[in-house]
């Protein structure tokens, strides 16, 4: 049975107070460099970046204000990483026209030699869809669509066509393509559309904090799915862990984090790999950069190959 791989959600770019710890809101761009840097060193399959354009006054208490753009996050970080794959975790690609988009990551593919991984979701935030002038209730359609007309928008023709309810071009041009022959795209979300989304559109399913106990069945059905569907090739199964704190801490890292040496926490982690599942994406209990980047080295050093 393979290994995991392990990614991470960059700290800084995205802070809602349901992850974000509280040395991250002095944090800035040298700091997700060290991070970034940090995660390529370390063994690190990705690092993901989070989407949103506007937040509204009465969400705004929980999730602050704080979301990086990610494609201008990812790009700066590509400049600095050489392996790290760049992960849009995930991109509300129904809040812009496919065209656009395509524009976007395709660039952002090129300049980084190929390391991107296009994360795509239904979104949830009816005002960012209000100001865009989308249909919030849509948005499952409007996603739906999106993929498709990205999938021809990132493949190898220089001038892309679809032809759909929503969108509808051709005979126009842009370069650069993307790096790869096959930009992969992952689909998040944990609802029953998003689950039958990735499996019939995606190539692989990013969840949306399934607790360990749901996975096994999420997984069964988007294999019953493709295989209904008789859709073959590789498929990417994702899972969010638990957070972690290599060692022994001497502080309040949560009930709910997973602490212990690297043995102890690689046999936590493997049950994962048992599940069905490919990659987890990490998140480190951390006081302070220099902490997290010290667990992430350690995590990658101690852990990760007994995976």
């Amino acid at each position: 049975m393979p290994a995991l791989s392990y990614g991470i959600q960059l700290p800084v770019q995205s802070q809602s107070t349901l992850y974000a710890e509280p040395w991250e809101a002095a944090a800035g761009p040298d700091d997700l460099l060290a991070v970034a840097r940090a995660a390529d060193r370390a063994g690190f399959a990705y690092i993901a970046s989070c989407d949103h354009v506007a937040i509204p006054r009465r969400l705004a208490p929980a999730m602050s204000t704080v979301w990086y753009d990610p494609v201008a996050t990812l790009a700066y970080l590509a400049a600095a990483t050489e392996r790290v794959r760049l992960l849009s975790h995930v991109a509300v690609v129904g809040l812009r026209h496919p065209l656009l988009t395509a524009k976007q990551y395709a660039t952002l593919d090129h300049l980084s030699g190929g390391r991107l991984i296009l994360g795509v979701g239904a979104g949830h935030v009816p005002e960012e869809f209000e100001a865009l002038g989308v249909d919030f209730d849509r948005r499952g359609p409007v996603l739906d669509e999106s993929i498709d007309a990205l999938r021809a928008a990132l493949g190898p023709d220089e001038f892309p066509e679809h032809h759909g309810k929503l969108y509808d071009f051709e005979g126009l041009g842009q370069l650069p393509r993307p790096a790869q022959e096959h930009v992969p795209l992952w689909v998040g979300g944990s609802s029953p559309a998003a689950v039958r989304r990735a499996a019939l559109k995606g190539d692989g399913w990013l969840p949306q904090g399934d607790p360990r106990d749901r996975l096994p069945a999420q997984i069964a059905r988007i294999r019953r799915l493709r295989e209904e569907s008789g859709i073959e090739g590789p498929f990417t199964v994702g899972a969010i862990a638990e957070p972690l704190y290599v060692g022994k801490p001497d502080w309040d890292v949560g009930r709910r984090t997973l602490s212990g040496g690297p043995e102890e926490l690689a046999e936590s982690l493997r049950a994962y790999r048992a599940m069905g599942v490919h990659q987890i994406q990490l998140r480190f209990r951390a006081r302070s950069r220099a902490e997290l980047t010290d667990q992430m080295e350690a995590f990658g050093e101690r852990t990760a190959p007994a995976l």
